[in-house]
């Protein structure tokens, strides 16, 4: 049994202000907590602390994602609240008009960045 209890994610901005506006105006996540560190979220259970920093380079890959029940809802709620998916044209993986990709397993994911450039995800998982 691991000592390890629950996660939490970490997220860095450069713009407090903007990253506020994003997590609890268009995800929706309520601001736990604000200090001159950084901002807290509660991620529909899970925590979220983001970071202030003076310079910021976005890693190239998903930082984190979410799992969703209905991958298209979910896309068509958050672009209904401003969220742009991403759309990485690459021949080995075809994504809808919507940024849906499809793997092909049953899986669908779609990717989408916050005001820093950190890549997120949504995904519909088969199982």
């Amino acid at each position: 049994m691991s000592v390890l209890h629950s996660m939490i994610g970490f997220l860095t901005t450069t713009d407090t202000t903007k990253s506020k506006a994003f997590f609890t105006g268009v995800l929706a996540f309520p601001l736990i907590s604000e200090d001159d560190w950084g901002m807290t979220f509660n991620a529909n259970g899970t925590r979220l602390r983001i970071v202030k920093a003076v310079s910021f380079t976005p890693a190239q890959g998903t930082v984190l994602g979410w799992n969703v029940l209905d991958i298209h809802t979910a896309v068509r709620e958050l672009t209904a609240h401003g969220v742009q998916f991403e759309q990485y044209n690459l021949p080995y993986m075809k994504q809808d008009i919507h940024g849906v990709w499809d793997t092909g397993s049953g899986d669908f994911v779609a990717w989408f960045k916050d005001p820093d450039g950190n890549v997120l995800s949504v995904s519909q998982h088969e199982n």
